[in-house]
C-alpha cells in the first residue's frame, strides 16, 4: 500500500528554539494522487539536459566573477595608497580634525605647573589620602566640632547616639558613613559651617523653598559632594586631564582653599537643583549629576580666575 510523508510544523517555546515533527499518514487525506513512474522518468531526462546547460553557465559566471574580483581588489589597494598616503593632501586632510582637537586641548594644558600650584596640589592630595578613622582623637574632635557649629545651643552627644541622625547621618555612628569620602569631607563640612554659617544653617535645617517629605540627609550629602568633586576635578590622577581639573589649577593658584570653597558652592548649587526638580530622596543621584554638569559649565566660562568668579558663588551667604 502506497503511503506518503506529510510534514506538520510545531512551534515550541523551549530554549527559544523551534522544533519540527514529521508524521506519516495514508492517502485517504490527500486530494491528488502522486506522479506515476513513467512521468517521473520523462521529466528526469529533461532535467538532465537542463542541468548540463546550467553547469556550463555557472562555470562561465564563476570565471568572470573571479577575474573582476581580482581587478577590483587591485584597484582598491591602489586607490587606498593614494588617498591615505602619509604625504598625500587627502591624507593630511583626514587627520586634520583629530589634530585640531589635540591642539585645542593642549592650549588648555599649562606647559608646567608653577611652584605655588605644585605645592598646593601636593597638599590637597595629601588631604585626600587621609581616611576617616573613628579611633583617632583628632577625627573624633573634628566630629564634635561639627556638632557644636551645627547646634551651638545644644548639648554635645556621645560619638554613638541617635541624635547624629538629625544632622543627616544614616546611623547612630557617623564614622560608618564616610567610606570613600575620607577625612577631607568632614573638613569640608566644618569649613562650610565656619566660612558661610548662614548658608550652612539654611541647608542643614532645609529652610529654603518647598521641601520634600523625604529629604536628602544633609551630612551624607556633603560626603557625596566631596567625592563628586574629587572625581570631576581628576585630582587623583598624576596630572588633571579633564577640562574642569585644568581650570581648577588656576583657581588653586589664586586661593589655597579653592577646593573647600568649591565644595560650599557645589552644596548650595545642589540644594537649588533639588528644589527646582522637586526631587525626593530616591532622586538624589540624578540631582548630583545635574549639579556636576552645571558646575562644569561654570568652570568652563571665560574670565574665571577664582572660585568667587563663578556665578553660583553668589548664592552663598
Amino acid at each position: 500500500m502506497s503511503r506518503t510523508l506529510r510534514r506538520r510544523l510545531h512551534h515550541g517555546d523551549v530554549d527559544g528554539k523551534k522544533k519540527e515533527h514529521f508524521e506519516s499518514s495514508g492517502l485517504d487525506s490527500l486530494s491528488e494522487p502522486l506522479l506515476a513512474e513513467d512521468d517521473y522518468a520523462e521529466n528526469k531526462k529533461i532535467c538532465t539536459l537542463e542541468d548540463l546547460w546550467d553547469d556550463e553557465r555557472k562555470k562561465a559566471q564563476f570565471h568572470w566573477t573571479f577575474i573582476f574580483s581580482n581587478l577590483i581588489a587591485q584597484w582598491a589597494q591602489w586607490l587606498a595608497n593614494i588617498v591615505l598616503g602619509s604625504g598625500s593632501i587627502i591624507g593630511r586632510l583626514l587627520s586634520l580634525p583629530s589634530t585640531t582637537l589635540n591642539t585645542q586641548k593642549n592650549k588648555m594644558l599649562p606647559s608646567s605647573l608653577s611652584p605655588l600650584q605644585e605645592l598646593r596640589l601636593r597638599i590637597l592630595r595629601q588631604r585626600l589620602e587621609v581616611p576617616f578613622d573613628g579611633l583617632k582623637t583628632e577625627h573624633q574632635d573634628a566630629l564634635k566640632q561639627l556638632w557644636k557649629l551645627a547646634y551651638p545651643d545644644r548639648e554635645l552627644p556621645s560619638l554613638k547616639s541617635e541624635l547624629w541622625k538629625e544632622m543627616g547621618w544614616q546611623g547612630s555612628d557617623p564614622s560608618t558613613d564616610f567610606r570613600g569620602g575620607g577625612f577631607i569631607s568632614l573638613e569640608n563640612l566644618i569649613f562650610f559651617a565656619m566660612k558661610y554659617p548662614d548658608s550652612f544653617q539654611r541647608l542643614l535645617h532645609k529652610q529654603d523653598g518647598t521641601r520634600a517629605e523625604w529629604e536628602y540627609p544633609f551630612a551624607v550629602a556633603g560626603i557625596n559632594i566631596s567625592f563628586m568633586l574629587v572625581q570631576m576635578l581628576d585630582l587623583q590622577a598624576g596630572f588633571p586631564s579633564s577640562s574642569s581639573g585644568i581650570c581648577f589649577l588656576k583657581l588653586l593658584e589664586e586661593d589655597e582653599m579653592a577646593f573647600d570653597i568649591l565644595f560650599c558652592v557645589a552644596f548650595q548649587m545642589m540644594d537649588a537643583q533639588w528644589l527646582a526638580k522637586r526631587a525626593t530622596y530616591m532622586e538624589f543621584n540624578d540631582v548630583l549629576k545635574s549639579t556636576r554638569a552645571q558646575l562644569e559649565r561654570e568652570l568652563a566660562l571665560e574670565d574665571i580666575s577664582s572660585v568667587k568668579d563663578l556665578p553660583a558663588y553668589n548664592m552663598l551667604r
